[in-house]
């Protein structure tokens, strides 16, 4: 039943007039990624994970998928990214579906938003491996937790993973309800760009990549 609600409210969220910008990659071709969009890694010390739109008939709302299916990567300090710029992003929401395919060193993922580079955005995860959500800006390349929730039961299923950024205040909501709160510091006070995001071996999928830009 949540997760009935959680797609309810993503589908509401993709329907209100000032959605800046939606993407389901049902239409982008099998192997590519959506345009505008590009990889790269914070830490890298290989060549950066492959990222690529792939076919998963029991996605949710819709086959296309776009999943990082080679890592490259066994380092915890490297931090596996695409995302665009298309969208300059500060303030509002942004909403994703995710599921955690694999991962021994680290599995899940989730959005990052006012992406400057690939060294400097703000960061929102869940993992399955740790069951919590948790909350992170990386400034020149080094990463720092703003906050984390206690230990929840996560399935690696697909879940709705959906950031509110206003003010100094961010909030972590999965599968419709809130889990955490916290206080951004400041430490990224510009517009950006936004996208997504693994850590070291974890392959992820993720759809219906939502953006509100306020």
């Amino acid at each position: 039943m949540k997760y009935s609600i959680a797609i309810m409210s993503i589908l509401a969220l993709c329907s209100v007039s000032n959605v800046t910008k939606s993407w389901n990659f049902d239409n982008v071709p099998e192997g590519t990624l959506a345009a505008g969009w590009k990889v790269e890694a914070t830490g890298q010390d290989k060549a950066t994970a492959k990222w690529q739109v792939i076919r998963d008939t029991h996605a949710p709302l819709g086959p296309g998928v776009l999943s990082l299916t080679e890592t490259n990567h066994t380092q915890r300090g490297v931090f596996n990214i695409c995302w665009t710029n298309e969208v300059s992003f500060f303030e509002g929401e942004i909403a994703v579906f995710l599921k955690a395919n694999s991962g021994n060193i680290d599995r899940g993922g989730g959005p990052i938003w006012r992406v400057q580079d690939r060294n400097n955005y703000y960061i929102a995860r869940y993992n399955p491996l740790e069951e919590n959500v948790s909350i992170y800006y990386v400034k020149d390349g080094k990463r720092v937790m703003l906050g984390y929730t206690g230990k929840i039961e996560l399935k690696d299923t697909w879940h709705i993973l959906k950031i509110s950024h206003k003010g100094n205040r961010i909030k972590a909501f999965l599968d419709g309800e809130m889990k955490l709160m916290v206080n951004s510091g400041g430490h990224i006070t510009q517009h950006g760009g936004v996208g997504l995001w693994t850590k070291a071996d974890a392959a992820t999928s993720f759809d219906n990549f939502t953006v509100i830009s306020n």
